[in-house]
């Protein structure tokens, strides 16, 4: 009955959003060209989301509030589409904050569906760590309290139990950047040059409404990549350095990032902050979840030139039309640079494998029911599937032992780092400290993490929202006598003043 249950609400969650959830037989794919006819690449301008305000703050706290609501907008020239976002726009307004300076962040659900909010990559504690059962009801709200100890670029989206997918392809996800003295004296490229870039690919149906098609419960493949909540946008540039933070946002996708000049990205930062040293690579994954910093050098290019960031298409994703291409950079002006990439970023303290307590195996596949199964198991709030103590070290082992899909694994709470993948070293733009891992066809990764600084239970789950949806999430618990996820629920509306 519970599976039942879980389904049935994803269904009426699609539903109540004002398009309809179409049966795979319905859905030819035809749109994909159609959608090519109504959007021309690298015609429509660049948007930044804007960086949200506090309603006020004291000595140790910044108090913020968003309103996850319903809005109209223009996506596609010419069209409207329903949106559900924060403060009703898609992704949703930017939180910068300072490290160590507390946040609370108020959500007030008038979205129509239940809801819960996760900041990802924030250790919070249990109770506001977006448990996937704490939810957010239609006209409730619920105050997250984040002690931000860690600079790093993270992102917030909902974790609704069953109806994950659909929340966040329909607009429920921003990003939240978290700053700390040594990254700002650095001399990276700052303010106007430290740049968001959210990716997340969408279908559309001909009069611009939303189209949720999962291939029956197996991913979502948009035809259209917008990037901030425009398609293929064209940003114009100066010639010097930028920051990006780049954020995958796509409910299944996965992309393969490079130039088309064929010159170097420079990867400053992984999931969890700068890395120790940059890294050049001419062409690097970013699975669902993940987050990379890169800087681009347009000083290396003359006024006029464009460059186009493209995605070179892993496998196992749709990489038909347009979905070859991300976004355009066109060189408009000149302008003088004070920015630098120094050769050491910041000091990283890694793990060695010998200070690890256990080694525990987690085999991610295709079950029955439900269709997505960690070690033959799908979602069950009673069950626990490690018990680190607090501060304890632990190498997991996550095994994919199929060749026709990937898993970004995502752990709550702590970060972590790859030791090997398949016995090989991992990427050099992936030797930071993570908290979502790409575990790739016929792959086995190895990460090593130290459990901390919470007690409690957190979720561990694929990125591919589906699959979290049906049902690939589980969770752990570390140490004893934790606070309970469920222990302060949403409250009704009207709210006190925060």
């Amino acid at each position: 009955m519970k599976k039942i249950t879980r389904r049935e609400a994803l269904k009426i969650a699609a539903l109540a959003g004002g398009s309809v959830l179409l049966p795979v037989a319905l859905q030819n794919r035809g749109y994909a060209q159609r959608t090519d006819e109504r959007v021309e690449p690298f015609t429509l301008a660049f948007h930044t989301p804007p960086v949200l305000n506090p309603v006020r703050s004291d000595s140790t706290t910044d108090y913020y509030q968003m309103t996850l609501q319903r809005a109209n907008v223009e996506i596609l020239p010419g069209r409207t589409t329903e949106i559900w976002g924060y403060n009703g726009t898609f992704p949703g307004p930017t939180i910068k904050q300072r490290q160590n300076r507390q946040s609370v962040v108020r959500f007030i659900n008038n979205v129509g569906v239940p809801t819960s909010a996760h900041l990802h990559g924030m250790a919070s504690l249990p109770q506001y760590d977006g448990y996937a059962e704490d939810l957010i009801p239609q006209g409730y709200y619920k105050d997250y309290t984040y002690p931000n100890p860690t600079a790093a670029t993270l992102w917030y989206h909902d974790h609704a139990l069953g109806q994950t997918s659909v929340n966040v392809y329909r607009g429920l996800a921003g990003m939240y950047i978290v700053q700390d003295d040594n990254e700002l004296n650095l001399p990276l490229p700052k303010d106007d040059y430290d740049i968001p870039l959210i990716i997340q690919d969408k279908i559309f149906a001909s009069n611009g409404s939303l189209i949720f098609d999962d291939q029956a419960q197996h991913g979502l493949m948009g035809d259209v990549i917008t990037v901030n909540g425009v398609p293929w946008p064209r940003m114009e540039v100066a010639n010097r350095k930028y920051r990006f933070r780049v954020l995958n946002t796509s409910v299944s996708r996965s992309y393969k990032l490079a130039l088309s000049t064929g010159d170097d990205l420079i990867v400053i930062g992984t999931d969890a902050g700068l890395m120790s040293a940059p890294v050049n690579t001419r062409d690097m994954r970013i699975g669902m979840a993940e987050r990379y910093d890169l800087i681009i050098d347009f000083s290396r290019y003359s006024i006029g030139t464009q460059v186009v960031l493209q995605n070179l298409g892993p496998p196992n994703n749709d990489n038909t039309g347009n979905t070859n291409k991300i976004m355009r950079f066109d060189v408009v002006r000149s302008e003088s640079d004070n920015s630098s990439i120094p050769s050491t970023l910041r000091n990283i303290q890694f793990i060695p494998e010998s200070s690890a307590v256990r080694t525990r195996d987690f085999t991610f596949e295709q079950g029955g029911n439900p269709l997505w199964v960690i070690n033959g198991n799908g979602w069950d709030r009673n069950a626990i599937d490690a018990n680190p103590q607090l501060e304890e070290v632990e190498i997991w082992r996550l095994h994919n032992n199929s060749g026709l899909w990937f898993h970004p694994v995502h752990l709550h709470l702590i970060d972590a780092q790859i030791l090997d993948r398949n016995g090989q070293p991992p990427f050099a733009y992936e030797r930071g400290l993570k908290d979502v891992f790409y575990v790739g066809e016929n792959e086995t990764v190895r990460i090593i993490g130290r459990f901390r600084p919470q007690i409690g239970k957190y979720m561990y789950h694929c990125h591919n929202m589906v699959h979290e949806d049906h049902d690939m999430m589980r969770q752990f618990e570390v140490g004893q006598g934790g606070i309970d996820p469920l222990s302060a629920p949403a409250q009704p509306l009207p709210a006190p003043a925060l």
